[in-house]
C-alpha cells in the first residue's frame, strides 16, 4: 500500500549526530509501529583514503555531512515523528514544507527508485546462487525493495544469523 507513495526526504540534522538520529528514528519506527510508512533511513557514505605518517589508509565519510536521507510516506504522524526526533534541526524544503528528491536526485546516491519484482515473497525458500553466500539455503526474513536485497537467517557459529543478500544473488527454490 504505501510502499508507493513513499519518497526519500532530507533531513538536517546537528553535525555529528547523523548516525544517532538515523538510530533514534530506527527506534521510533519499532516502538510506534511505523514499518509502512517510514521504510528506511540511511546514512550515505563514501569510501575515500588518508595518508596517515605516509601510509595510505582506507575510511569511510559521511557523504552529506548534517544530514540524514529518509524514506517515508508524508503525513502529519511521520512529519511529527521524524520533526521532533533528537538532533534532528528540519526537513530541508521552503518554509516547514519538506521536498522529497527527485529520481534524478536519488540515482547518484545507489538508491534504486524503479519497481522491482521479485518472485519470492517472505517466508519463501531461496536458494543463493553466487557472492559470499553461494549454495546456501534460507528461509526469506524480509524484502526490502528500497536496497534490493532479501534477508535470510544463515547458521553462523552454531546459531542462527540474518543476513542481507542482493536480489541478483538469489533464485526461489520450487
Amino acid at each position: 500500500m504505501a510502499e508507493s507513495e513513499a519518497k526519500w526526504y532530507v533531513v538536517h540534522t546537528y553535525s555529528g549526530y547523523e548516525n544517532k538520529v538515523k538510530a533514534n528514528i530506527e527506534k521510533t519506527i519499532e516502538n510506534r509501529n511505523l514499518q509502512e510508512e517510514i521504510l528506511e533511513v540511511r546514512v550515505p557514505m563514501v569510501d575515500s583514503y588518508e595518508m596517515k605518517n605516509g601510509a595510505r589508509k582506507n575510511v569511510s565519510k559521511k557523504m552529506f555531512p548534517g544530514y540524514v536521507l529518509i524514506n517515508m510516506v508524508m503525513n502529519d504522524d511521520t512529519w511529527y515523528v521524524v520533526r521532533n526526533t533528537r538532533g534532528v534541526t528540519g526537513f530541508v524544503g521552503p518554509g516547514s514544507k519538506p521536498v522529497p528528491l527527485s529520481d534524478a536526485d536519488v540515482k547518484p546516491l545507489g538508491i534504486r527508485s524503479d519497481n522491482v519484482s521479485v518472485d519470492f515473497v517472505e517466508g519463501d525458500t531461496i536458494s543463493v546462487v553466487a557472492g559470499v553466500w553461494k549454495d546456501t539455503v534460507g528461509v526469506v526474513q524480509r524484502i526490502d525493495f528500497g536496497k534490493q536485497t532479501a534477508t535470510i537467517n544463515v547458521e553462523l557459529f552454531g546459531r542462527e544469523t540474518p543476513v542481507e543478500i542482493s536480489f541478483a544473488e538469489v533464485r526461489k527454490m520450487n
